[in-house]
């Protein structure tokens, strides 16, 4: 295996915790009958959707629920069928709140494995070829394909890039740098095939484009098992990341690979790149090929707290606390509860929050894992500065949030900061660096789009 080796400039390498769950296998989770799923509208950066069912409907595997005729925006679909009990306000994986189709699931799963989702067959090879830019991205939009990476920006969006933007590398990010996660891991080990037929669907709206599957070189397994299928494939390759954090940031990513910089405020298009995550890439080949939407996803379950760490492919709408009790629920009482990964996911209260498109994760953590110190004085080390994958200075960010100064804080780049929580991990006086500017940042962007 001849891979050729590329480094993120800065950033940290924490431990990565990942021995509990990489060397498992995907085990399906099915919803129990008599259970309620729960799907909010907000499951995509842009427009909100609308419910189109009503209370008292029934519905089935796989029909849309929720949609909106605005530009940006992704349909939602029922990932059982069963019958719509109400819809209400829910909280999100986010902390956020949003209008939810609430569904009592019947446990017959009619619908998608009976008639199919689409009225055709799925398309082979050449049936693919014979369609236009325009067929495919439809596809990908009835779908309800958005990035499952965490960001969630609609995938038919991304794949047409404005008039002008000329696409010349496609790179798959399978970085998965986050410690604790290994869903990304998993799903190239057992869903290889089904990327690399993504990936080329994706490169037929790309006629110039190079394909680039960028894993880091702590899942050699994976790195092998990809770099053999892409033999012979002129249009693929793959590269391996040296282990850091965050390396799977869309513009370090890019930075690392092509040595292209993305200008502050700019976007991937606009250095000729497009970048993906594992799931995302899998989803469209489900889109297209399999004429399926997007209602499951592979989520980590990882953590001291919980009777079996893995990874699990979960319906989208089951609560995490349904999703705990199926993989065998708690052995000792969770501390902390996160959604994602423990340096840019978010703490939840209660395990009764849906999972979503973007799920990746859910950490429940004993006391003894999340130990955190006091936070004490800045010493003005400059660690937080050395760390920072961005080039900020953290430490007098942080001093402008507390004075509110935020005329300062926007005028040094503030907005500009990706929220990866390297400054934080490193500050010897454990000052919540993140925290004050991931909170000043949305509010001056909030502030940017009002």
């Amino acid at each position: 295996m001849n891979v050729p080796i590329f480094k993120l400039e800065r950033g940290i390498h924490p431990p990565d915790k990942k021995e509990r769950t990489a060397g498992v296998s995907v085990k399906k989770i099915i919803p129990h009958a008599g259970g309620r799923m729960i799907y909010p509208m907000r499951q995509h950066i842009g427009s909100i959707c609308e419910p189109v069912v009503s209370a008292g409907n029934r519905v089935l595997l796989g029909q849309v629920i929720g949609d909106s005729g605005k530009p940006v925006s992704s349909p939602i679909h029922s990932s059982v069928s069963g019958i719509v009990k109400e819809i209400r306000q829910t909280l999100t994986p986010d902390g956020n709140t949003c209008p939810a189709v609430i569904i009592d699931n019947d446990g017959k799963d009619e619908g998608i494995r009976k008639t199919g989702y689409f009225t055709t067959a799925a398309p082979d090879r050449k049936e693919i070829l014979n369609l236009d830019r325009k067929e495919l991205l439809n596809l990908i939009r009835q779908a309800g394909v958005v990035g499952m990476g965490g960001a969630g920006f609609p995938t038919h969006i991304k794949l047409d890039p404005p008039p002008g933007k000329s696409i010349d590398t496609f790179i798959v990010n399978a970085a998965e740098c986050e410690p604790y996660i290994t869903a990304d891991h998993r799903a190239l080990l057992e869903e290889a095939e089904h990327l690399i037929s993504g990936l080329e669907i994706i490169l037929e709206l790309f006629p110039d484009a190079q394909g680039i599957v960028a894993i880091e070189t702590n899942k050699r397994d994976a790195l092998r098992k990809i770099s053999d299928l892409v033999i012979g494939k002129d249009r693929i390759k793959t590269a391996g990341l040296a282990p850091g954090y965050p390396q799977g940031a869309e513009k370090q990513l890019i930075y690392a690979l092509t040595g292209r910089e993305v200008p502050a405020g700019g976007l991937p298009a606009d250095v000729g790149c497009l970048v993906d995550n594992v799931h995302t890439v899998i989803a469209v080949e489900c889109a297209v090929h399999r004429k399926q939407p997007l209602i499951t996803r592979i989520i980590t379950l990882n953590g001291g707290a919980v009777k079996s760490p893995g990874n699990y492919e979960v319906r989208l709408g089951m609560t995490y606390g349904d999703f705990i009790e199926a993989a065998g629920g708690f052995i000792a009482d969770p501390y902390k509860l996160i959604s994602g990964g423990p340096m840019m996911g978010v703490s939840v209260f209660s395990p009764d929050v849906p999972i979503i498109k973007t799920s990746s994760a859910f950490l429940c953590l004993t006391e003894a894992e999340t130990h955190m110190p006091g936070e004490r004085g800045c010493i003005r080390c400059g660690r937080c500065a050395d760390s920072c994958p961005v080039r900020l200075m953290p430490l007098y960010l942080n001093q402008y949030v507390i004075h509110g100064r935020n005329d300062l804080f926007i005028q040094n780049h503030g907005a500009e900061c990706i929220e990866c929580g390297s400054c934080s991990y490193v500050c010897p006086s454990k000052r919540h660096l993140a925290q004050s500017i991931r909170t000043a940042r949305r509010e001056a962007l909030s502030g940017r789009r009002a």
